[in-house]
Formats: C-alpha cells, structure tokens, sequence
C-alpha cells in the first residue's frame, strides 16, 4: 500500500506541475503585452513599468517560470492586479462556499442515486427499473445551468419557499443553509442520473457471481445479500465515479454561483476572466484544479484499500 501510496503522490504532482505550466504559458500565449492587457489599453508606461517589475516580466521566461513556482510551492499565487491584495488571501474567503456547494450537491446525489441504483438492479425489468432508467437519463440530460435557472424562477420566484440570490448572512447557519438548498440541488441533479446507473450495472454484474448464488443458497436474507455483500464489491467503480465527480462538479458550480449570485471560486475566475485579472485566474484554477487532483487520489486510495488488486495496476 505503501508502494502504491507513493506512485500515486508522484503522479499527482507530475499533473499539477503540468497544470502550472500550462497556466503560466497562457500569460505569454495571449497577443501583445502581459502587462497592458492586466493594466488596461489606458494604463500610463510609468504603471506599466511599475507592473511589470512587480511580475517579473522583465525577467526572461524561464526565470519567470521558475520565480512562479517557487512562489506557488510556498503559498503565494500573485497579488489582485485592482486591489492589490494577495490571490490567497482573496481565493482563501471564496474557497468555503464552493466546497460546501460541491459536497451538498455530491452528498444528496450519493443519497438518493446509490439507493436508487440497488433498488433497479434487485428487480431488473421491473416498473421501478424502468422508471429509474428513465429518469437516470432525463436528469443526465438536463444541463446544470439550465436546472439552476429553472428552480430559481420556480422555488424562489413564483412559490417564494426558498431565498434566490447570496449565500446568506454571515454566522447564520440556518439562512446559508436556505441559501445551499437550489444551488446544490441543480448541480447535484444530473449525478443522480450517473450514479443510479453506474451502481445498477455494477450490481446486475456482481448478482450472477458464484459466491452471491451461494450466500443465497445458505439461507441469507436478501437484505443481507445485497447490502452486505454485493453492494460492498459493486460500490468500488463508484467511488471512483464519485471522485471525478467532485471536478464535473467544481466546474459546474461557475454557472451556479453566477445564477444564485454567491461568492464562490467559481464567480470569481468568471469575474477574473471578464476583468482580466489574470493572477486571480491563474491562481483559482491552479487551486481548483489541485482539489479535483487530491480528491481523485482520496478515491484511488480507498478503492486500493478495499480491493488489494488495485494497488498492482499502477
């Protein structure tokens, strides 16, 4: 496990290396000045001089490059061009929101799409399986943005039952809950879709294995059969799914947190991106980007846990 732990951390480290030098290449990629695009077309050659040496743009490239990752490896991801704030200070009041947006959504998915997928595959063919197939797809199909503008107009618009826009106030756990529930549940939907179905297919695949027909034939209740010993083997490829889930999600939540207006990552490097604030975007998607990889390895490293054949595969 040990073995398998470390190839894993190296790997890990080889993407996110990747990942900042992609970033900081497409500082240099962009047409014209590095610093007159951050600046702005009015910005005077004093700013811009001052900018420039402030970035290290005056260095040559690779001295940049290795100025940037000495920076990052040590916390510091640049300073807010407008407000001359430190990028971590700024991605650090921000970072909160969209993790409990993504484990709300990711969590009421798991809940309701695992049960789902054992209840279609204990009686396959059946009226349930046929309306969970059906609705499996129709919430995979449904894109996030599109549910997100939907339960805004009807839950918080016509019925009035749930608050629309913000996070909610500072310190009230009760109200930013209110502020969570149509967020999370419009990037949660799909999931419950994709888990549903991958949970059914990897239990119709361990119910005709030898040892399920023995453990019936001993006399098992099929309560126990089911959530005792199969669900236990036909849970791994989803724990899996859940992982790479957690970076649909973080993606998804940009379209959540512009819709329902709450401070996240997401509507940040989207008001980066439209400001050109480009060490905001650089560092929150060298931040997000590092979250999908750690919650990846999290999954690789449970399933490896549980299923010793893994550990043999990398």
């Amino acid at each position: 496990m040990l073995i398998y732990l470390t190839k894993r951390l190296g790997l890990s480290a080889a993407v996110i290396g990747l990942v900042v030098l992609v970033l900081f290449s497409l500082l240099h990629l962009i047409p014209g000045d590095p610093a007159t695009i951050a600046l702005g077309p009015r910005a005077t050659p004093e700013a811009i001089a001052r900018y420039a040496a402030k970035m290290h743009l005056d260095e040559p490239v690779w001295m940049q490059f290795l100025i940037y990752v000495g920076n990052a490896l040590t916390g510091d991801l640049g300073v807010d061009v407008f407000s001359d704030r430190p990028v971590t200070q700024i991605i650090n009041e921000r970072i909160g929101f969209t993790l409990a947006l993504v484990c709300t959504g990711m969590g009421w998915a798991v809940i309701l799409g695992i049960p789902l997928g054992c209840l279609a595959a204990v009686k396959p063919n059946s009226v349930l399986d046929r309306v969970t197939g059906v609705l499996s797809v129709g919430t995979i199909a449904v894109p996030s943005f599109l549910v997100s503008i939907w339960a805004l107009l009807i839950f918080a618009v016509q019925l009035r039952w749930l608050p629309a826009i913000g996070a909610g106030e500072p310190g009230d756990m009760h109200d930013q809950a209110l502020h969570l529930i149509l967020p999370a549940f419009a990037i949660g939907l799909a999931w419950v879709g994709y888990l549903a179905r991958m949970v059914r297919a990897s239990m119709l695949e361990v119910m005709g294995e030898t040892y399920i027909r023995s453990a019936r034939a001993f006399g098992l209740t099929p309560r126990k059969v089911v959530f005792g010993y199969a669900l236990r083997v036909a849970i791994l490829p989803t724990i899996t799914l859940i992982g790479m889930g957690f970076g649909g999600l973080i993606s998804s939540t940009v379209f959540a947190e512009i819709i329902f207006a709450r401070p996240g990552i997401g509507k940040l490097i989207f008001d980066a991106v439209m400001a050109r604030n480009f060490p905001i975007v650089q560092g929150a998607v060298l931040v997000a980007t590092a979250l999908y990889i750690i919650v990846v390895l999290l999954s690789d490293l449970l399933i490896a846990w549980f299923d010793p054949r893994v550990r043999e595969t990398l």
